[in-house]
């Protein structure tokens, strides 16, 4: 651990409180990592303000002393975005955590960094509303982090992913400057700087509160497990509902290895012999559901459905539900660790991508299951893995290289939801040019001069804006590039 100087360390204090303040290796060792598989970071301080005005004190402490700054929230994040590197200072927002204002009229609500994603809707659930963007972290990750990767989850199908639910923002600038960037006013004139935040992994400021969009429940719902012989049939099941006009709230796919580690794990009746399943959700008006639902079912029947199972009540969707979001969790019965990726392909391409990955992994003999957002061609396939054994890991991240690379060739991209963080920074030129990459690095210098916010993330090292982005200093020491 690089370890920051007593009398800096006694500034920090000074804002947030002696009792705020973590240092030493014990201390700060949950704070040195996320839930990626990147090794443990460089944490030199952790500091854990309880406002605003605390964040601030500490960015002008930090900017004073020319401290690196790491914005984390949970920690729940998948590719290293909240992994500090080189002694940097953490900023944790997990103090942070009150719904500050709900306003109905408006549909949307104002909350601070740390307040986790379910407890949104928790909270509105009695006013008729709920937070779309539904990650399947929900109980765990925080909405500071969902701004930070644009998190999605299986609902933004036809709800939207998190840029389209955050209406606006208060942000603390590198230099400690509090600005406001949009909020609940429809349309605001000028740039979309909103926009610019939102997917930067905190590389531009520090969220302070966030003014959220809230949506209405909706009058019915209808949630539906289709099984199939084959994957072939489910994606094409996937394909031929959307082309028909019809956009499920969700249309998630799991395959046989996913089923069969999921059902002793949540004990909800899943059809484990198959190939594949689909969990479908249609809302709406009642008409809208019925009409929905008699569609997903028609092209289902064309495609060699197995079984159709409709969620009789409440009850049992909640479990349906259970079990899709269980998924990561139940992984833990295969193998301690696992590497998950967040690709992004055309839903056409869906049967040779899943091929190529089952490919892949039998290639380098390893356990693949997947389970994935299949409406939006979102793909998660999950390598099962033992970090202790160092000839697996090296198979582990031979394939990881050999999906994202085929993802990309078929006209995907890096990212669907996680954020590239670590993990995919040096993958960045596969699907932007230098031009593309340089006006990021320009944008991002507009926001942050020095590089302090998150440095070494997102933007692969090599990226320039006018000066090296680094602004001349040289890539931590055990920085993985």
């Amino acid at each position: 651990m690089t370890t920051i100087a007593r009398d800096v360390a006694s500034q920090f204090a000074a804002v947030v409180g002696r009792d705020h303040v973590l240092a030493g290796d014990l201390a700060t060792m949950i704070y040195a990592r996320d839930g990626s598989i990147q090794d443990d970071g460089d944490c030199g301080l952790v500091v854990l303000p309880a406002n605003t005005e605390e964040v601030a004190g500490c960015m002008r402490v930090a900017a004073a002393a020319g401290l690196d700054v790491v914005p984390r929230g949970s920690g729940t994040g998948l590719t290293g975005g909240a992994v500090p590197l080189a002694g940097s200072l953490v900023i944790s927002l997990s103090r942070m955590n009150r719904i500050t204002e709900v306003d109905v009229p408006n549909s949307c609500a104002w909350v601070e960094p740390g307040v986790l994603n379910l407890d949104i809707s928790t909270a509105v659930a009695h006013l008729g509303l709920f937070y779309a963007p539904d990650p399947s972290s929900q109980q765990a990750c925080s909405i500071g982090g969902n701004v930070g990767t644009n998190a999605g989850g299986p609902h933004c199908l036809a709800y939207g992913v998190t840029n389209q639910h955050v209406l606006g923002m208060e942000m603390v600038m590198a230099d400690g400057e509090v600005v406001m960037l949009g909020g609940p006013a429809p349309d605001p004139p000028g740039y979309d700087l909103r926009g610019v935040v939102v997917g930067s992994e905190g590389m531009m400021g520090v969220v302070t509160r966030i003014c959220v969009r809230l949506t209405p429940e909706p009058p019915a719902i209808r949630t539906m497990l289709l099984d199939f012989p084959t994957i072939s049939d489910a994606a094409a099941v996937v394909e031929q509902v959307i082309a028909a006009g019809v956009v499920p709230a969700s249309l998630e796919m799991m395959d046989r290895n996913m089923l069969r580690t999921i059902e002793p794990f949540v004990h909800a009746d899943l059809p484990v012999d198959a190939a594949a399943a689909l969990l479908v959700e249609v809302d709406g008006t009642p008409a809208d559901v019925e009409a929905g639902t008699d569609a997903v079912q028609r092209v289902a029947a064309a495609n060699n459905v197995g079984h159709v199972r409709v969620a009789k009540d409440e009850d049992e969707r909640a479990l349906l539900w259970k079990a899709r979001k269980s998924a990561f969790g139940a992984c833990a019965r295969v193998k301690p660790n696992y590497f998950l990726h967040d690709c992004v392909v055309p839903r056409s391409r869906l049967v040779e991508v899943m091929q190529a990955i089952i490919e892949i992994t039998d290639r380098e003999n390893l356990i693949c299951l997947n389970v994935f957002h299949a409406g939006d061609g979102n793909l998660h396939p999950i390598i099962a893995f033992d970090r202790r054994d160092a000839d697996e890991v090296e198979r582990v991240m031979r394939a990881g290289d050999a999906i994202i690379r085929k993802c990309v060739e078929v006209g995907g991209t890096l990212s669907g939801e996680h954020g590239i963080g670590l993990e995919k920074r040096d993958y960045m030129p596969l699907v932007f040019t230098e031009g593309d990459l340089e006006a990021q690095a320009c944008m991002r210098r507009a926001f942050d001069p020095d590089e302090r916010l998150n440095p070494h993330k997102v933007l692969p090292l090599g990226a320039r804006c006018g000066e090296a982005m680094l602004g001349g200093r040289e890539p931590p020491e055990g920085t993985w590039i």
